[in-house]
């Protein structure tokens, strides 16, 4: 498939998505009014129908069950969580940038060198994707040198049970919304690196809106160099009055998405009722047409 053939695909695909949710009764959305009341507001005003129903992460409780979710396929995850049970709390951070994003092996390279020039303890999510040509984007001797200190994972990560184990204290992540929503649900701060779509939406939401993250500099799509990525993640991570207010609006926030989910009580919960019985007047009113 050429780049032409893949650019006029994707505008066919998103005309047809706005086409479908303006002939839509109205909108499902995962998220929690809590979060974004002002957004949510100016949607209704609009007219337009929305019901906020998330954090839809917070569905399963059983943590033991996040943990074991796709072990089976991905052998290296044995030991993760008995090694950060041992560490400190707020000590790790996680990094991960979803299952679409690719980077070239020069950045990879440096994501690697920000890791580890960042002095702090890592759980590091590479994509299947680049498991191929390791010698090319993992640094000699890498995970020699940071053994004990960091972790890195090929392929699929228990990404739940890692954000809310209590020894992660931030995430370097793409701000994809699902990522974004889990970050928040589980109290953790973010160092932000959008890569495409309405992620560079979702950075401006957390780092400038919500004021729970911290933005990675970069400049276009040229390669961010290992110190940018070693600041931002000290920056996150870091014991100073800044980091420690920064960390207690996450922790805010997770309250909230928790109590959104609350059965009987919760707004999102109350969202989701609302939205049968409407649905539900609204089969009847048509089928009586």
């Amino acid at each position: 498939m050429t780049r032409l053939e893949v650019s006029l695909g994707l505008k066919y695909s998103t005309q047809a998505m706005v086409e479908s949710v303006e002939r839509s009764y109205g909108v499902v959305v995962n998220s929690f009014v809590e979060l974004e009341p002002e957004y949510a507001e100016l949607y209704r005003k609009n007219g337009r129908r929305a019901y906020y129903v998330g954090p839809l992460s917070l569905s399963t409780k059983d943590e033991a069950e996040k943990a074991d979710r796709g072990k089976k396929f991905n052998p290296e995850l044995e030991g993760l969580i008995t090694w950060l049970d041992k560490e400190e709390e707020n000590s790790a951070v996680y990094a991960c940038f979803g299952s679409l994003n690719e980077f070239s092996a020069d950045q990879l390279r440096e994501i690697a060198l920000g890791l580890e020039a960042s002095g702090q303890l890592f759980v590091w999510a590479v994509r299947d994707i680049n498991r191929q040509n390791e010698a090319e984007w993992l640094p000699e001797d890498f995970e020699e040198r940071v053994k004990g200190k960091g972790v890195v994972i090929r392929g699929w990560a228990p990404q739940i049970a890692i954000l809310n184990h209590r020894a992660v204290g931030g995430f370097l992540t793409h701000c994809g919304w699902n990522s974004t929503l889990e970050s928040i649900s589980a109290g953790v701060p973010m160092v932000t690196w959008p890569v495409d779509y309405e992620q560079f939406v979702n950075e401006k939401l957390v780092a400038q809106v919500l004021d729970i993250g911290v933005s990675i500099e970069r400049e276009g799509k040229k390669v961010v160099k290992a110190k940018e990525i070693a600041k931002a993640v000290k920056n996150v991570m870091g014991e100073g009055e800044e980091a420690e207010e920064r960390r207690m609006r996450a922790r805010k926030y997770a309250v909230k998405a928790r109590a959104a989910m609350e059965e009987s009580s919760g707004s999102s919960y109350l969202e989701m009722n609302r939205m049968i019985e409407e649905i539900r007047e609204h089969s009847h009113r048509t089928a009586n047409i």
